[in-house]
Parts: C-alpha cells; sequence; structure tokens
C-alpha cells in the first residue's frame, strides 16, 4: 500500500467518524397529543409575561382564546436563563400536570452578555426537568442583533437537534423586525405578540400536538 492509499483510507476513516458524531447528536423528535384539558406551561420572561402590551395581550393570553387546553403563563421581567432554571424547578413542583412546556428563554442573557455556552447549558438543563417528568418541550428560538440583521442565536437550533424537541425558529426576530409588530427594540407589542400566538398555534398544529 502506498503513501497516497494510506492517506485515502485515513481520510475515509476520518470523515465517517464525523457523519457518525453529527447524526449522533441529533435525537428522534418524539412527542404526545394534547387533550382536551391538558395544561401548558408557557414558561420565559418579558417576551412571556407581554411586556410591551397589556398582559391580557400576552402571546399565552391570546393562544388561550383559540385552543381548549389550560395555558399557564409563567414569567418574570428581566430573568436571566439561570434563574429561569431555579424557578422551573419550583413551577414543576407546584404544577404536576403539565403536558406541554414553552420555553422562551434567553434574551437577557444575550443582551447582557452572558456566556452563550452557559445559557445553552441552562436551556438544556430545563428541558432534561421537563423531560424527566414526561413533558414536551416546544422551544422558542430567541434572536440576537448583528449590525442590521436581526436573526436566531443559533444555539437554539442546535438545542433543539441535540435535545429532539422542536423548534420555533424565526419568529421573534422577525416580528423585531418590523417595526409595526414592536414596542421598543427588543418586545413585541399586541399586534407583535398576535403574531408570535399564531405562528406557535400553527407550529403547535404541524408537530402534532393538537
Amino acid at each position: 500500500m502506498g503513501i497516497d492509499d494510506i492517506k485515502k483510507t485515513f481520510f475515509s476513516i476520518f470523515l465517517f467518524i464525523i457523519i457518525i458524531t453529527t447524526f449522533s447528536k441529533a435525537r428522534t423528535i418524539s412527542i404526545t397529543p394534547l387533550y382536551e384539558g391538558d395544561v401548558i406551561l408557557s414558561f420565559g420572561d418579558s417576551l412571556t409575561y407581554g411586556h410591551g402590551a397589556k398582559r391580557k395581550q400576552s402571546y399565552p393570553s391570546i393562544l388561550g382564546k383559540d385552543i381548549d387546553y389550560k395555558i399557564i403563563n409563567s414569567s418574570k421581567n428581566g430573568e436571566t436563563s439561570s434563574k429561569g432554571f431555579k424557578r422551573l424547578k419550583k413551577v414543576l413542583k407546584k404544577y404536576p400536570d403539565i403536558k406541554l412546556l414553552i420555553l422562551c428563554e434567553g434574551g437577557n442573557d444575550i443582551l447582557r452578555q452572558k456566556p452563550i455556552p452557559k445559557l445553552k447549558s441552562n436551556l438544556k438543563k430545563m428541558i432534561h426537568l421537563a423531560k424527566e417528568k414526561g413533558i414536551d418541550v416546544l422551544l422558542v428560538a430567541v434572536p440576537y442583533k448583528e449590525g442590521y440583521i436581526i436573526d436566531d442565536l443559533p444555539i437554539y437550533k442546535e438545542i433543539a437537534e441535540e435535545e429532539g424537541v422542536p423548534l420555533l425558529s424565526n419568529t421573534l426576530g422577525r416580528i423585531l423586525s418590523n417595526k409595526s409588530l414592536k414596542s421598543d427594540r427588543i418586545h413585541p407589542n399586541a399586534k407583535g405578540y398576535n403574531q408570535m400566538a399564531k405562528d406557535i398555534y400553527q407550529k403547535m398544529k404541524k408537530v402534532g400536538w393538537i
């Protein structure tokens, strides 16, 4: 076997390892359809609370009008993912009948320039908490701004693939790129939250929860 053949063999082995590693990180998405009266937990910071609009105009409130499920809005303005992880433990104990967690957290980590690996770790730990209790998760991607472009922070797609959970992508970035849909540079207005609720509803239908 010549030098070129050895190089080709090692390259093939290396490529095979890369492919196997990549596919091993992605998990199959498994969901359980919801039934009338099931409990949904909308968990997050000001984007879930409805900052920039009236509380009744928050996306969980609007979503609750369209579906026959009980929706709990558990949110805290200014919350970071570290505090959110601690709070989620208590909330899941308080509401043992939750079937679906809609998780929208991380905006304050981004604004305060907290370490992105730590944000990713906290979000994954929140998903693990839910899964341990048999709760499905819908992860909502939070955007960041780079120059004039507002786009989803890449870790949300990574987390969704690694944890096997559905991801609502491009919704908040699209809303916050439209002046008519936001109350300030980081929060939707009533119309924006209404669009957010519509996108979540459509995602729930597409995935098979409803």
